[in-house]
């Protein structure tokens, strides 16, 4: 067999070969079903908006031309009605004998399926129940569609089916369309907040030599030209540092970032992140500005501060996000979920016996930091529901950041936890070249180790670090985790193409 040799064509259902004849016999007659456009004249928002209240049986006198997909098709003899949809909303459509003659509206009868794009001409008029219509004159199909669309009663309800298939997901689901508008509302209210603000928006790569800016495993990948292994970017951290190193006080940058850690209902490999930093800012100060961000982009894509998320019994709660957040060190959030107090004077040997009294899985080789951490992230975080700023965690996790003023044995570091999520995280930033570098030589020497998400010393930054970074802020927040947040809404619902396993 040639390697040049075609795929077979799937198995079509009987729906799919009817409208395959359809197609062909359209062809054959000299109608082209996939048009190059068609006159329309206005937006169906905007013709609900010009006529809202129409009085029943009314004519307007008004001629618009109409585009939208056909999501309902009601044929009777000598009125027909559809229901067509753009993205602004729905109308509906009526087809009369007297208006169109036999032939047309024969031909919208035999050649018009479900899913369809058609445009339509005629007369804006309200039905005598009083329903918004445009009394069509003529029409013609735009796109023929050769596939059908879900049941109409049923929708597209298979999760699987709604990620791998977004497209149908968003024809049939209205929730999808106000997840997909909700989600772009929240992007370009961030961005609105931090312009306000004074932080200037760049770009920074995505194919990076040296992976940095977090613990995480990159994806590797090679560049031919330059015969190199390459990574896609875990954060755009160390980049953005360079550029308050350069004099761009306040800078931020909403990004994609890469990380081959696997996949479940709060995680996707590729996601979005603000990421952002503030010459003369702290913790503290990006602490402010956090909360005020989210609230603010709550406002904008929501109307309110008020959440609606649903409960393990099913039940759906409304969360008021508004106001001040609670603030907890990572030490009092530990001793409160175990009982027992835990301070910076616990040993490793003190937290790893309350660890084990607390059923939370240790491994051999970790240091207290990364036990403290764990008590953490199974006995507080996931338990965690309204948004809680958890602060000043070991130094030891903690590479990039700045030791606290007060305790050097934690870092002025904080974490946002909301509905049993990680939300963000926010450094006073370590801008001391020689301790910096001390802390990625350490990394490295784990990463050496065989630490698949450690840290590899990265030259050009330090560097950049010497020629003096002012003291500085820096935060970064999970853009899909906020979506998550406000919606109440996993992330394979908030993300538009999640990555999923290749299938049918």
């Amino acid at each position: 067999m040639s390697d040049t040799t075609p795929a077979s064509e799937p198995t079509l259902s009987e729906q799919e070969q009817v409208r395959r004849e359809k197609l062909a016999r359209l062809r054959a007659e000299g109608v082209d079903p996939y048009p190059v456009g068609f006159p329309r004249t206005t937006t169906i928002a905007a013709l609900r908006e010009r006529h809202a209240g129409l009085e029943p049986d009314t004519r307007t006198g008004e001629r618009v031309g109409v585009t939208g997909r056909v999501v309902l098709n009601r044929i009777t003899g000598k009125l027909c009605f559809a229901t067509i949809r753009d993205a602004t909303g729905d109308v509906q459509v009526m087809l009369s004998l007297d208006a169109l003659g036999p032939e047309r509206l024969q031909a919208w009868k035999s050649d018009v399926d479900l899913g369809d794009h058609v445009g339509v001409e005629g007369e804006v008029i309200s039905s005598r129940r009083g329903e918004l219509s445009v009394m069509a004159d003529s029409w013609a199909i735009t796109s023929k569609s050769l596939r059908p669309l879900p049941d109409k009663h049923k929708g597209l309800t298979d999760p699987e089916a709604r990620v791998r298939q977004r497209y149908v997901d968003l024809i049939v689901n209205p929730e999808s369309r106000r997840m997909l508008h909700t989600r772009s509302a929240a992007v370009r209210s961030i961005r609105e907040t931090m312009h306000a603000r004074g932080y200037v928006e760049v770009e920074t790569p995505m194919l990076q030599t040296i992976h940095g800016g977090a613990n995480a495993r990159p994806f590797t990948t090679h560049i031919n030209a330059y015969d190199l292994e390459l990574f896609l970017r875990i954060a755009p951290e160390l980049y953005l540092k360079r550029l308050v190193v350069g004099g761009v006080e306040k800078v931020f940058e909403v990004n994609r970032n890469f990380r081959n850690e696997g996949a479940d209902s709060s995680h996707n490999p590729e996601f979005t992140m603000l990421e952002a930093y503030e010459a003369y800012g702290d913790y503290d100060t990006m602490l402010t500005l956090t909360r005020e961000l989210i609230q603010q982009t709550a406002r904008d894509a929501l109307g309110s501060t008020v959440v609606r998320h649903t409960g393990d019994d099913g039940e759906v709660a409304e969360h008021d996000i508004g106001g001040d957040w609670r603030v907890v060190t990572v030490n009092d959030a530990i001793s409160d979920a175990l009982g027992e107090p835990v301070t910076n004077d616990s040993t490793l040997e003190e937290l790893s016996a309350l660890a084990e009294k607390a059923g939370v899985p240790l491994a051999p080789q970790w240091g207290r930091g990364q036990v403290l951490l764990e008590l953490y992230e199974h006995l507080v975080e996931e338990h965690t529901v309204l948004p809680t700023f958890y602060k000043d965690f070991p130094t030891d996790v903690s590479p990039l950041t700045r030791a606290h003023r007060q305790d050097p044995r934690v870092a002025e570091r904080w974490d946002l936890v909301a509905f049993g999520a990680e939300m963000g995280t926010a450094y006073s930033e370590l801008v001391d070249p020689v301790e910096q570098r001390a802390r990625l030589t350490a990394q490295s020497l784990l990463a050496a180790g065989g630490d698949v998400d450690a840290m590899v010393l990265d030259e050009d930054f330090l560097r950049a670090l010497e020629y003096a970074m002012p003291p500085s802020g820096g935060l970064g927040i999970g853009v899909d985790r906020v979506l998550m947040m406000l919606t109440g809404k996993g992330i394979r619902e908030t993300v538009l193409f999640p990555l999923v396993r290749p299938g049918q």
